[in-house]
């Protein structure tokens, strides 16, 4: 009868042990931001190329993450601007002249945004779409296109050197989707409609009238392609 209570009570104790064992937890050793897919870069910077019916601009853009949807951005551009009545005539390959253009127009804009992104929570990370906007100070570099005396054609660089500034304020609203999985990059494209008026406007060109005609609107649609990385 001794020896079959203590082979009994043997046995409860090895039976709890492994029932206590059972109940152990593992880890991953893995840090958390792996674990949920989550990037621990939350600022980024990068270039935008700018292409509309206006012409060719660049930007060099800065962004701050404050959450997984919603970021911060600044953007400092360079564009071209025109007027939607210039006439471009072409006489031989490298020589083109607008006929009764009197100015020509650079456009600096200085905007401070926010983006957020769209589906987060429904897409996955290799496509990711947001919409945008932003507002801020607008420089409008006004340069002659003509001389005023000779009616002779400007030379685009020479022209510069006797730019004078205009000053607005302007802004832009758009939506687009970064691409690829890796969050340490950003490629992408956004499209955008910039606002930037001039009150009372500046002169552009002389129509076929005889009319100087004054250019109120520097903004329009842009299709920006985004080039960036994270840090």
């Amino acid at each position: 009868m001794k020896h079959l209570v203590l082979f009994l009570l043997l046995g409860c104790s090895t039976l709890s042990a492994q029932a206590a064992d059972s109940t152990l937890v593992f880890t991953s050793p893995e840090p958390e931001s792996i674990q949920t897919g989550r990037s621990s870069m939350d600022d980024a910077w990068g270039v935008d190329i700018l292409l509309s019916n206006n012409g060719f601009g660049v930007a060099g853009f800065y962004r701050h993450e404050y959450s997984r949807d919603l970021f911060g951005t600044v953007i400092f551009g360079l564009a071209e601007s025109k007027d939607d009545n210039e006439v471009e005539q072409y006489y031989y390959p490298g020589y083109s002249f607008i006929r009764g253009k009197l100015n020509r127009f650079l456009v600096v804009p200085l905007h401070f945004g926010v983006q957020y992104r769209l589906f987060a929570e429904d897409i996955t990370d290799s496509f990711r779409p947001y919409v945008n906007a932003g507002v801020g100070p607008t420089m409008i570099l006004v340069h002659p296109y003509m001389d005023q005396n000779t009616g002779d054609q400007i030379e685009y660089f020479s022209s510069l050197g006797k730019a004078r500034p205009q000053y607005t304020v302007g802004g832009y609203i758009g939506a687009g989707a970064y691409f690829g999985a890796d969050m340490g990059s950003l490629s992408g494209i956004n499209i955008r409609y910039y606002f930037i008026p001039v009150s009372g406007g500046i002169e552009s060109l002389i129509n076929d009238m005889g009319k100087r005609e004054r250019k109120s609107e520097f903004g329009g649609f842009f299709i920006t392609i985004n080039i960036g990385s994270a840090f």
